[in-house]
């Protein structure tokens, strides 16, 4: 359980990268991070109710689906960041008019909440019938935690000077690292 438990807590980092990217939009408010969170705890249930449930048919190893999930999603972040952002040098909003909509919430949620998703069906492939329901618990609390943590270090004077573009790429990257490591895992790397 201990190992399933780190597991959850090393693979959730990424999420201090999200809250970071949130945390420096200025009209970006602590609610709505904890509103994305509590959709997240619910996805990470479900996950780990699902992949109980199908771990025994799937025909080949579940890591493949992981990785390849992983690497989408990472990819997936990166593009739509530097899409939103030639979207908005098309429309002439300069970084400092940067408004938080739910067209870039709802998309960052989503996108956050089926990682955390993943990461929770992950575990629970990994760990086998020796899985507990503390790895939805521990996958969803870490994402809250370091979410929360980087939201509020955004907020500080020296972390507002970082280009939003960094946060972004590597929280990008993170996911792909993720999904690369359960790839070469599952083929011995």
């Amino acid at each position: 359980m201990l190992m399933s438990v780190l597991s959850g807590l090393i693979v959730s980092v990424d999420a201090f990268f999200i809250g970071l990217s949130l945390g420096l939009q200025k009209r970006c408010k602590f609610l709505y991070l904890c509103l994305i969170n509590v959709f997240l705890f619910g996805l990470c249930i479900l996950g780990f109710l699902i992949a109980e449930q199908i771990y025994e048919y799937i025909p080949f190893e579940p890591d493949y689906i992981v990785g390849f999930a992983f690497i989408g999603l990472g990819s997936w972040y990166i593009l739509h960041y530097f899409i939103s952002k030639y979207i908005k040098r098309r429309k002439g909003i300069t970084e400092g008019e940067e408004i938080t909509s739910l067209k870039t919430l709802i998309p960052v949620g989503l996108v956050m909440s089926g990682e955390a998703m993943l990461i929770t069906m992950g575990i629970t492939f990994i760990f086998g019938v020796y899985s507990t329901f503390v790895i939805p618990i521990t996958v969803a609390l870490a994402h809250f935690g370091y979410s929360s943590l980087s939201f509020f270090l955004a907020r500080t004077k020296y972390v507002q000077r970082i280009p939003a573009v960094i946060s972004h790429v590597i929280s990008g990257f993170a996911l792909i690292t993720y999904g690369l490591m359960a790839l070469f895992v599952e083929i011995g790397i």
